[in-house]
């Protein structure tokens, strides 16, 4: 039986066996895999990395839509970077409260090929009235558009080839000057045991640029070498300290469905580590 092997990290890695390829092809932008896999379901690949499976995709898309729409509480324009397969808008449209969605993509193939391939992770989001597809280099279209938004996301691979852009300062800058007053960025940083320069960087270029950063946390077991690190960042302080009786009252008007996030997991997961703390300069004794 053929295997696929992760290439991200050069002295540790995981395997999948390939029961049945069904897609693969070098797009303008990168190399694009789908495959089957008997434990974790339609699995996508890019550039020899794992980027989503079908089993547990879930987690990593509840935790970086529903922390900051329903910390932020009234939350109308959210904005994508990145997110072809569509699982993070399918999560941002289970809110009744949000108008408009725009999410840009790099690479339209991977849309098209996700709707085809991985129609689980969107569940015809893409078809909703609400939502403005942009095919467009993120970096630009943050730096260019007058549109501002409650909550932007940043769903982006990680800060190699088309991805690198999206884990700069400018990209950083340009979306602040996007969001409305008290609007939430939140962004993908990786697995900050295997990363922790990635973490570093935002942590440095963040700081620089809000009144309120962070990180918050959730362990997915694709994204192997510990938990998945998420950035938080935003010029209004209380909202990473809502109070749980308001996060569940939220969560209970809301009426979404989850099978990770609740009002719990929301504020236990900013609680970090004392190696992630001191990476960033925030532990007992650092100057975060």
């Amino acid at each position: 039986m053929n295997r696929f092997r992760e290439t991200l990290y050069d002295a540790y890695g995981q395997a999948f066996t390939v029961d049945e390829i069904l897609f693969e092809e070098k797009t303008d932008h990168q190399h694009l895999l789908i495959f089957r896999n008997a434990r974790f379901g339609r699995v996508m690949v890019l550039d020899g990395v794992i980027q989503t499976t079908e089993k547990d995709e879930f987690i990593y898309h509840e935790m970086l839509a529903h922390v900051p729409i329903l910390a932020h509480g009234q939350v109308s324009r959210v904005l994508i970077v990145g997110g072809g397969d569509g699982g993070m808008l399918r999560e941002v449209l289970k809110h009744r409260g949000v108008q408009s969605v725009i999410q840009v993509e790099l690479d339209s193939k991977v849309v098209a090929l996700c709707r085809q391939h991985l129609p689980n992770h969107s569940q015809g989001a893409f078809d909703d009235s609400r939502i403005e597809l942009v095919y467009a280099d993120g970096l630009h279209f943050v730096s260019s558009t007058d549109r501002q938004f409650d909550v932007i996301i940043s769903d982006s691979t990680d800060p190699i080839g088309p991805g690198e852009a999206l884990f700069s300062e400018n990209f950083y800058r340009a979306c602040k000057r996007c969001l409305t007053r008290g609007g939430i960025l939140v962004t993908q940083n990786g697995v900050v045991f295997m990363q922790p320069e990635e973490v570093q960087a935002t942590a440095n270029y963040l700081r620089g640029l809000f009144r309120d950063w962070h990180f918050f946390t959730a362990a997915i077991p694709t994204y192997v070498g510990g938990s998945m690190t998420f950035g938080w960042a935003t010029d209004d302080p209380a909202l990473r300290r809502i109070p749980i009786d308001t996060l569940s009252e939220r969560f209970q008007e809301a009426g979404i469905a989850t099978r990770y996030y609740n009002p719990e997991i929301h504020h236990g997961a900013f609680a970090l580590p004392q190696y992630v703390l001191a990476a960033v300069g925030k532990a007992v004794g650092g100057t975060g």
